[in-house]
């Protein structure tokens, strides 16, 4: 390999996720009160059931927490997907590697999303394949199975300013632990790649849970993908139910994804009076 074509290679920063979580809806695109906090439902064309549940009072995973889960994949891949899931890392460097100004209100914002990602049920009837099983299956788990985050004391914090490669405000380390289910497809090669120079490309939370799916779509070998305007919006999921609504919604994410180069051709439009979302890949 030659050293321009080794340097390429470095460059390519990679999440590589798990195929059947990236088909069904997890986060919700907006971080606004909904009124209605009771979880996201999902019912496949053949008869599968998808939940997420949130825990308590908390709200369901949002914009940000669709970040941090894909600094995760990413983190993860670029750990040669450790076999315990076990991820460590500063609080500094993760919100880093999101693209994300690392200060009080991220670092706190971080420490949730995580905490949520832990607590949050994800209920599959016969919706989420595991590799290992062979077949969708019945089960409940979590995103991560563990999450502690450890502040650095006082008396460490007041070294810091002695070591210029740390961060004055380094709050503490995190370490977080994927879920068994997840580290099996991705041990069996059933994932996706998502570039993280184009997710952070997209400024949209539309257009970065599109970019997924779109992933999807590409490593089943797939040149387009078509599907009823109103499924997209339960799969991905949006609130609007309208389609003029949704399409206005989608816009946006569309003309990203098309600048990106994510997806040659993007476009929502009516196929014999019933509205459909038609992508290029």
């Amino acid at each position: 390999m030659s050293a321009t074509a080794a340097r390429k290679r470095q460059a390519v920063r990679l999440a590589l996720a798990d195929r059947a979580l990236e088909e069904l809806p997890l986060f919700r695109l907006s971080d606004s009160a909904s009124g209605d906090e009771r979880g996201i439902q999902f019912t496949l064309p053949d008869g599968g059931r998808w939940r997420v549940l949130p825990s308590g009072d908390d709200r369901l995973p949002g914009t940000f927490d669709q970040d941090v889960y894909v600094e995760l994949m990413h983190r993860y891949h670029d750990a040669g997907a450790p076999a315990d899931g076990v991820l460590t890392f500063t609080l500094h460097a993760f919100l880093r590697g999101m693209g994300r100004r690392a200060d009080g209100r991220t670092y706190e914002q971080l420490r949730s999303a995580l905490v949520r990602l832990e607590r949050t049920t994800l209920e599959s009837s016969g919706a989420y394949y595991s590799a290992d099983a062979g077949e969708k299956v019945d089960v409940r788990f979590s995103l991560l199975t563990s999450v502690v985050i450890e502040r650095r004391r006082v008396t460490d914090a007041d070294q810091l300013a002695l070591f210029p490669t740390l961060a004055a405000g380094e709050p503490g380390v995190g370490r977080a632990t994927l879920a068994p289910l997840i580290r099996g497809n991705i041990a069996a090669r059933h994932t996706v790649p998502l570039s993280i120079s184009t997710w952070l490309e997209l400024p949209s939370p539309v257009a970065r849970r599109l970019y997924r799916l779109l992933a999807v779509a590409r490593a089943e070998g797939r040149s387009t993908w078509q599907l009823p305007l109103d499924r997209l919006a339960e799969q991905m999921p949006l609130m609007q139910r309208y389609p003029s609504h949704i399409a206005r919604v989608l816009q946006p994410a569309h003309d990203m994804l098309v600048a990106a180069g994510a997806v040659r051709k993007a476009e929502v439009r009516q196929e014999d009076g019933r509205w459909v979302a038609s992508y290029t890949l």
